[in-house]
């Protein structure tokens, strides 16, 4: 691509973001969400698991005033971005019995909470939708969609779908950190298994290529060791757990790595990384910058840095949640969800590599 060009794309894609409304450029595409707690939006509460966010004070700030298993206060990542691309709702949860008719056209959310790329990640947490069966609800979601509108212009809808896929930090936490001398840490050195972990998504990410995916937004870990939870139980002198801050500085790289290497081999840029432990750091190193009194205590928990424990109508509850970094000890706050979303939008190439969205729906408009 010449400059000429590079260049008119940027102007292009800042117009679009400073207009503040995508859907100028093109209609709103479907969106299809696949991951773990950070953005699921509620299919685990059609589930028999203890990973569900179904109670108060969840859903304290969302516009409903209830909780509807978002890990958030509020609004969780997916809801931001759909607003963001021009959708009128969020795709529903897979599970959600309205998922069904025109509601599919608009995508789905397959997401479950407690879940990570290895299938035994998250096994505490019972009945969860582990990543291949999230792609294999997928295909059944195609198929329904068919049923609808016919095989071309299913395959179209899935083409022209974006697609944010959000999975790998439970496999740390929630695996090969759970306990002490855990079964996957006594089968593998950390740099060891950060390499598993890689080329295991590999598959994930191949497969769903396979499925029609073409624009797909692939988060990394925040920063696993700075989160009010493993302060409480981890943090070294007050400060972030220090091993885990070093599985996220291993494994982000690498995963962007694999993201340019599947990119190369398909010939175009499928795969979109966010840098989303850049972005956490951002508000974790400086949060007064952005409005936090803390990015270190939960706004609900209890115990050392509100870390301990789940969110519960029990917890200590803050009165302001834009005042707080996360919501509870693992989960953003809906306002640094916000934060997160406008650098996915615009960020440079230190947060999204190789484009951010805005330049993506401008480039995907022209095509179109």
């Amino acid at each position: 691509m010449s400059m000429a060009a590079a260049s008119s794309i940027l102007m292009i894609a800042g117009l679009v973001f400073a207009l503040g409304s995508i859907a100028s450029l093109a209609e709103a595409r479907a969106f299809f969400v696949f991951g773990d707690s950070l953005v699921d939006s509620g299919n685990n509460n059609y589930l028999a698991t203890t990973a569900r966010a179904d109670s108060p004070p969840y859903g304290i700030d969302y516009p409903t005033r209830r909780p509807t298993g978002r890990f958030s206060n509020g609004l969780n990542i997916p809801d931001i971005i759909s607003q963001q691309i021009g959708q009128s709702q969020p795709p529903l949860p897979y599970l959600s019995p309205e998922n069904n008719g025109q509601r599919l056209l608009v995508g789905a959310n397959f997401a479950s909470a407690g879940i990570g790329i290895l299938n035994d990640t998250g096994i505490q947490f019972l009945n969860v939708i582990r990543m291949f069966r999230q792609l294999d609800y997928f295909e059944e979601h195609q198929r329904r969609v068919q049923a609808i509108i016919g095989p071309q212009r299913t395959r179209q809808l899935i083409n022209q779908a974006l697609v944010l896929i959000t999975v790998g930090g439970n496999d740390f936490v929630n695996n090969y950190y759970l306990v002490p001398y855990s079964a996957r840490s006594r089968q593998y050195s950390l740099p060891d298994y950060v390499k598993y972990l890689i080329s295991e998504y590999k598959k994930l990410l191949m497969r769903l290529h396979k499925l029609g995916a073409q624009r797909v937004l692939v988060t990394g870990t925040g920063p696993m060791g700075c989160v009010p939870a493993e302060l409480a139980m981890r943090g070294t002198n007050g400060g972030c757990s220090a091993e885990l801050q070093r599985a996220a500085a291993l494994y982000n790289p690498q995963l962007v790595q694999m993201l340019q290497e599947l990119n190369r081999k398909i010939g175009k840029n499928v795969f979109v990384a966010a840098n989303t432990q850049q972005m956490h750091m951002d508000f974790i190193s400086s949060p007064q910058a952005y409005g936090f009194i803390t990015s270190k205590v939960a706004c609900c928990g209890q115990g050392p840095n509100n870390g301990l424990g789940l969110c519960t109508r029990l917890s200590n509850l803050c009165p302001n949640r834009d005042q707080y970094a996360f919501w509870d000890p693992f989960h953003p706050s809906e306002k640094a969800n916000k934060l997160i979303v406008q650098q996915i939008m615009s960020g440079n190439t230190n947060y999204m590599n190789p484009m951010n969205l805005s330049t993506i729906m401008a480039l995907d408009s022209i095509v179109s």
